[in-house]
């Protein structure tokens, strides 16, 4: 998977204003085939080409399981209206009900202390629909990373990039540290401006012995640490990193240390980076609503299980969420949301939010027009903060 689809996984934050399209169909499941379309191009799918693929990535693109166990994490209800709950922003106001309409919602559900207080589907999805998370699964690769720290597989986060890729010796990246590429901060030359067609994003390859090669090549522009620069090939690094470092691929890692031991209650999906290649932290992860929503209680209990075990090292989600020194907007592959609160963000409208003060957890599955527009991104962090202060309240 090369094409400019690829170059894209990793974007959610972007602005990249696309041809407005219309509501989202609501479709049977049963008649989705009919809708697919080509999934190297999925950027520029219609509105039914979005509802149907995003639910079946593992049938158009090659993917890993990661199995589930028998033993899912408990959500049980205490439900709530929450559908006239106002979202304001300094360009709209809505309700709830409003912007699962306009925002072509494919499912939202609230989790607080513990329980389901709101869950909606909608598009022809359930709570057993499987959904494409787009750049979420890069806070997942985050998880991986503490969890590879706490089991020794990585001694540290200041250790450099050319220690796990050797490839990168004698290169620019031979002094950035695990930790720099985290936190988009390499300091590496990169461009990336979707509409010049000269820009990096429009001109690497994206096979791994490619990719290492154009990085290889690329110059230093500011010291390790010291200026944020979204940069999809580095994400791709870090999920290449990370395999390399427990000798494994991601999915079985990520069964084995999440999604088993912590009670997701449903198999997923990792969709390769390309054919018969690796997960990296730009690929992603196709999960059910509830299992997204799982993955923000695995965060907000800083990754200790059901028994009580620790998959991720002590302290490890404050310290990956705390503001870097270059962007204090982002922390180690997620973006910090203000209040202690935090949030994995994929393009058109995917979302998990996780707020520790108020033992909130939102999880978001959306088929939007736009890929990513500033607008959009503004809507779904007020809705974030309007369901968060009325169950505060």
């Amino acid at each position: 998977m090369t094409s400019r689809f690829s170059k894209a996984l990793l974007y959610g934050w972007l602005a990249l204003p696309l041809a407005a399209w219309a509501e989202a169909p609501c479709i049977d499941p049963a008649d989705d085939e009919k809708y697919f379309g080509d999934a190297d191009n999925q950027l520029f799918w219609t509105p039914e080409q979005q509802v149907a693929g995003y639910r079946n990535m593992d049938r158009l693109s090659d993917t890993r399981i990661v199995p589930a166990g028998d033993n899912p994490w408990p959500l049980p209800s205490a439900l709530r209206d929450l559908g006239q709950v106002e979202i304001v922003t300094e360009n709209a106001t809505m309700i709830v009900d409003e912007y699962v309409e306009r925002q072509n919602v494919a499912g939202l559900v609230v989790v607080k202390d513990g329980k389901v207080v709101y869950e909606r589907y909608a598009l022809g999805n359930d709570a057993t629909t499987r959904w494409l998370s787009y750049s979420v699964a890069k806070s997942v690769t985050s998880l991986l990373v503490g969890a590879a720290l706490r089991d020794g597989y990585i001694q540290s986060l200041d250790e450099s990039v050319a220690d796990y890729l050797p490839r990168l010796r004698n290169t620019a990246y031979a002094d950035v540290s695990i930790r720099n590429l985290l936190q988009m901060a390499s300091g590496v030359a990169w461009t990336e401006d979707y509409a010049d067609p000269e820009s990096d994003i429009n001109t690497v390859t994206w096979p791994t012995l490619e990719l290492y090669s154009y990085l290889a090549n690329q110059p230093r522009v500011a010291a390790p640490g010291e200026l944020f620069n979204y940069n999809t090939a580095e994400t791709n690094l870090v999920g290449t990193l990370l395999r390399s470092a427990i000798g494994n691929n991601l999915s079985t890692y990520l069964s084995e240390k999440i999604w088993k031991p912590f009670g997701m209650e449903y198999d997923a999906y990792w969709v390769l980076s390309e054919p018969g290649g690796g997960e990296f932290g730009g690929s992603s992860l196709n999960a059910t609503l509830r299992d997204y929503a799982r993955i923000g209680l695995f965060a907000l209990r800083n990754g200790r299980l059901q028994n009580g075990d620790h998959v991720l090292p002590d302290g490890w989600m404050a310290e990956s969420t705390a503001p870097s020194v270059a962007y204090p907007g982002y922390g180690y592959l997620w973006w910090i949301r203000g209040g202690g609160a935090y949030s994995a963000s994929g393009i058109f409208g995917q979302g998990i939010y996780v707020n520790p003060a108020d033992n909130l957890v939102i999880a978001l599955h959306s088929a939007r027009g736009d890929a990513s527009v500033p607008e959009d991104w503004a809507l779904q962090n007020a809705l974030y903060e309007a369901l968060a202060v009325t169950l505060r309240d």
